[in-house]
C-alpha cells in the first residue's frame, strides 16, 4: 500500500515538475540572451536559463522513482 501511494505521489511530482519546466524554461527558450536571462515585459519576470536544467532533472528523477515503484508493485 505504501509503495502504491509513493508511486502516485512521485508520478504527480513528475507531472508538476514537468509543468514547471515548461512554464519556466521551455516557453522562453528562444528569448535568453548571452547571460542566460530572459525578461518578460508583460509580467515583469526574469527567467533564467539554468532553471530549465533543474526542473527537467527533478521531473526525470521523480518519474524514475514513480515508475520504479509502479513496476515493483506486483512483487511482494
Amino acid at each position: 500500500m505504501i509503495r502504491k501511494i509513493s508511486s502516485l505521489v512521485s508520478l504527480g511530482l513528475a507531472f508538476a515538475f514537468g509543468y514547471l519546466y515548461y512554464v519556466e524554461y521551455f516557453k522562453w527558450r528562444n528569448c535568453f540572451n548571452e547571460l542566460g536571462r530572459c525578461f518578460d515585459d508583460v509580467t515583469g519576470v526574469v527567467y533564467l536559463e539554468q532553471s530549465g536544467v533543474i526542473w527537467l532533472l527533478l521531473a526525470v528523477l521523480a518519474l524514475g522513482v514513480g515508475l520504479y515503484n509502479a513496476w515493483h508493485l506486483s512483487k511482494p
